[in-house]
């Protein structure tokens, strides 16, 4: 893979500010108490993707449980309401609308965070799950992988999406290198490994 790059999420310590990689897929941010403390949840399609999730957050200092949605029935970790995720939340909801914060530009934490929530290999491609409930946030996010050297094509809900789909083996080796290895017991199925 050559010299590692300062964007990876190997290259710097993990930051609560990558729990936006869930905000990027299906993950929603709920403010409370006026905006005192917030949390974030995220529904899952596997169920083998909450330890993981989990012991991810807990690197950031972010302790979350593996539940079940209340709306789908299927699993979902959330987070407790913390005052640390405040600030997290505020760039993402407008209004009680989930948008993407002016100037976004995902790192390899970001993108980490991403994969293991809503990531998964499709034919050729590695794909990155969009919210459907946030259809305005598909474009920005669409331009913001661009930004971050990972051009991408916006897959419609009948193709596998909503969903971001990286192709062509120089992109693809560019997303493996930012997210950095597998965390421990997430499938090649799931982890975009070079």
């Amino acid at each position: 893979m050559g010299q590692l790059s300062f964007f990876s999420a190997e290259a710097r310590a993990p930051r609560v500010g990558d729990l936006a990689g869930l905000l990027c897929g299906p993950g929603r941010a709920l403010g409370f108490a006026r905006g005192r403390a917030a949390r974030v949840s995220v529904a899952l399609d596997e169920p083998g993707r909450g330890p993981a999730l989990v012991s991810a957050m807990a690197e950031r200092g972010v302790e979350a449980r593996v539940g079940t949605c209340a709306e789908k029935g299927n699993p979902e970790v959330t987070t407790a309401f913390r005052t640390d995720l405040t600030g997290l939340a505020g760039q993402w909801l407008r209004s009680g609308t989930k948008v993407v914060p002016d100037d976004f530009a995902p790192d390899g934490g970001v993108l980490r965070l991403w994969a293991l929530a809503a990531g998964r290999w499709v034919e050729s491609g590695y794909v990155l799950g969009l919210d459907p409930d946030a259809p305005d946030t598909h474009e920005p996010l669409r331009k913001a992988l661009a930004t971050a050297g990972l051009p991408a094509t916006l897959s419609a809900p009948k193709a596998g999406g909503p969903a971001l789909r990286v192709n062509g083996r120089r992109r693809l080796e560019r997303l493996a290198e930012l997210v950095g290895r597998a965390p421990t017991g997430v499938t090649g199925r799931t982890w975009p490994a070079a």
